[in-house]
């Protein structure tokens, strides 16, 4: 467990440039196509960063992981060690991916459930990038409508593009039935990326906590490993 104290530091002096991207992922399957979008969007942003000189450092939370965790928070207000590690992760962030699946013309419960644990005088400022997923092209006003609302209450600063995701936009990709959208999803995901990573790059890193950790107590995933899972 990664123990974080309250202290904040600046970032690493070593990489003055790096900027931390935390990817929240609404996703009940594994795999998902809220995880699926998620991770791609991540892989489009970190690209774009490199290009510009900035490191890129990428963090994922599946929320899927802390469903019962979230659910407790919520009536016992008593926020377990792993969901206080991501809500401390989303609060250090240089910028946040948030992507949710279409429920009844909306986000998810579960991801609505954590966002509600979020500090919006904390979280004021930050840079999120939204996506969303559903069956059908039918549900694509569900950012406009409802994500954008939720984070507007939580003061974020919006990137301008967003992306939603068909399931028939996936065929496309993957050789499958060809998507009802006259762009493919690959491309809105690359410019939704480019736009993102400018964003972070012109705003200056945020100070990060001072992370102990203990050998052999953390293990570090590669994010090019996420993406070919």
């Amino acid at each position: 467990m990664v123990a974080i104290e309250n202290a904040f530091e600046s970032t690493d002096p070593f990489t003055p440039e790096a900027r931390h991207i935390v990817v929240v992922s609404g996703g009940l399957g594994d795999p998902s196509q809220s995880s699926m979008l998620a991770n791609r969007l991540a892989s489009a942003t970190t690209d774009a960063l490199s290009h510009l000189g900035v490191v890129p450092e990428v963090e994922v939370i599946e929320l899927r992981l802390l469903a019962t965790d979230i659910s407790n928070a919520l009536i016992a207000h008593n926020n377990s060690p792993a969901l206080q590690k991501a809500i401390d992760q989303v609060m250090q962030a240089d910028g946040v991916i948030a992507v949710s699946p279409t429920f009844k013309a909306s986000y998810s419960g579960l991801f609505k459930s954590f966002w509600d644990l979020i500090d919006e005088e904390e979280f004021a400022g930050t840079p999120v990038l939204l996506g969303a997923t559903g069956g059908t092209a039918r549900h694509s006003l569900v950012i406009d409508q409802a994500m954008r609302p939720l984070f507007a209450y939580l003061k974020a600063l919006l990137a301008p593009m967003s992306v939603f995701a068909a399931s028939d936009d996936w065929g496309l990709v993957e050789g499958g039935s060809e998507s009802t959208r006259t762009t493919p999803i690959h491309h809105r995901i690359e410019q939704a990326g480019t736009s993102f990573a400018n964003l972070l790059e012109g705003r200056p890193a945020r100070p990060r906590a001072k992370v102990d950790t203990e050998p052999g107590e953390l293990e570090v995933i590669p994010f090019e490993q996420l993406l070919n899972s």
